[in-house]
């Protein structure tokens, strides 16, 4: 029996494996192992291999401090402040709420970075808000999951940071250049809902009220200080993007531990009536108190040990990938394609596939060293392929088999992985066609960036 035929055995059978449901971190570390065998490399290669990627992996050192982010600025009230004033301005139309989560998804994202920490955030705040209001489950928890792409487009992004080191660009010019496909793939996925929820009658509207607009603008002003904060920091040099995620943390500890006697001294009441609050109950959230941080930070540990170890194995499946000859393989694969369009399109594609089976870390870490190069030498300008590129591996946090989000986003709603597939389907549609928009115009990536 040739390699090439245990190969494909090995993959069918940790594929049978996926679909009776064994989690995708035993599935791949199962091909890993295989092709371990395979290939006759020590097993301790493969503890070797983890343990750097958590030592030395560049990316994972800010992850846990972004997911702890987002549970601060949950339990602090500093999101659903945002989630209200997103409501205040979408609200009047039909699917309202599920359509504010997709803002409020896109506000958390230009504080936290990270498309795990948005979605598990906003689908544990609004998820329940959304089933209350007679949306479907299944459609309210996919919400969140679509939702979460965002978090690596919208500035910070982790893995614009990733890339931008892979590929020697300026870091600066990869944030700026996601702003606009970042707005645009939440608008996208604006649309997509609004007609899911026209064609089911889902949601209750709200008069639209300028008033009410002003004062959930006002008592959000914490979180768009904590957005100002991230962005300042990074765009000024103050600090890296790593330090921004530490930070941001520590400004949600302070705000959290300062407003909750404040907000008891101003007969703060619940956050979901902060249209009918004083000005100072407006100015001041929630808070937690410093006993509650344990369990704060507990949950984001439960997270982080859901996605690290995912992470990590997928880092070693690029090794082994690379040792199997997969890059030389695409690399002239790709080369062949020939012309501008060509070239984009197939990369688009690869870039799908990969996204359907591996993180984005793992992906562009394995891809893009590749393509780049390849789009650069057809004329393709090297900031626009590396937001076409990541928009791509972004889609693939809601795309089955893997899709990272559809696993957040089902852990915290209780909805099973299967059942949030259809409702998937739309916002999967509404998310490739914005692709496509940002790779066939070059401009959108481009035009804010200051020199070009």
């Amino acid at each position: 029996m040739t390699d090439g035929t245990i190969i494909t055995l090995i993959s069918i059978g940790v594929t049978f494996l996926f679909m009776l449901g064994v989690p995708v971190f035993l599935v791949i570390g199962y091909w890993v192992l295989g092709m371990s065998f395979l290939l006759a490399m020590p097993l301790d290669n493969i503890g070797a291999a983890l343990a750097d990627v958590f030592t030395d992996g560049f990316a994972l050192l800010a992850m846990p401090l972004f997911i702890l982010t987002g549970d601060l600025i949950n339990r602090s009230g500093i999101a659903r402040r945002l989630s209200d004033f997103a409501y205040s301005c979408l609200g009047w139309i039909r699917g309202g709420l599920a359509m504010a989560s997709l803002g409020a998804c896109g506000l958390f994202a230009a504080i936290s970075g990270s498309n795990s920490a948005t979605t598990a955030t906003i689908g544990s705040m609004l998820h329940p808000e959304m089933v209350k209001g007679g949306y479907d489950e299944r459609f309210s928890a996919a919400t969140a999951a679509a939702g979460g792409t965002v978090g690596i487009i919208i500035p910070p992004s982790i893995i614009f940071i990733v890339y931008g080191f892979l590929l020697n660009l300026p870091i600066s010019d990869l944030f700026v250049a996601g702003i606009i496909p970042g707005a645009m793939m939440v608008g996208g996925m604006m649309f997509a809902c609004f007609l899911v929820c026209w064609k089911n009658g889902w949601g209750f509207l709200i008069a639209l009220s300028p008033m009410r607009i002003i004062k959930t603008a006002v008592g959000a002003w914490l979180g768009f200080f904590a957005i100002g904060l991230v962005l300042w920091g990074i765009y000024t040099g103050k600090f890296s993007p790593t330090e921004a995620a530490g930070v941001t943390v520590g400004f949600c500890v302070i705000v959290g531990f300062l407003c909750l006697p404040l907000h008891k001294l101003v007969g703060g009441r619940k956050e979901t009536d902060i249209s009918e609050k004083s000005l100072g109950s407006m100015l001041v959230v929630q808070g937690f108190s410093p006993l509650e941080l344990p369990s704060i930070t507990m949950r984001s540990a439960q997270i982080t040990g859901i996605l690290a170890p995912l992470i990590a194995v997928s880092v070693v499946m690029q090794q082994m990938l690379s040792v199997l000859g997969a890059q030389e393989i695409i690399g002239n694969f790709v080369t062949s394609m020939g012309g501008y369009y060509a070239v984009l399109f197939t990369s688009m594609a690869i870039v799908f596939v990969a996204g359907m089976v591996l993180e984005s870390l793992p992906v562009t870490i394995i891809l893009a060293p590749i393509l780049a190069p390849i789009a650069h030498s057809v004329g393709i300008e090297p900031v626009q392929f590396a937001v076409v590129f990541l928009v791509g591996a972004s889609i693939g946090f809601i795309t089955p088999p893997y899709g990272l989000n559809l696993y957040v986003a089902s852990g915290v709603t209780g909805v099973p992985y299967f059942r949030l597939l259809r409702y998937t389907l739309l916002y999967l549609v509404a998310l490739i066609a914005v692709w496509m928009v940002v790779a066939m115009v070059p401009v959108l990536s481009t035009a804010l960036i200051p020199h070009r």
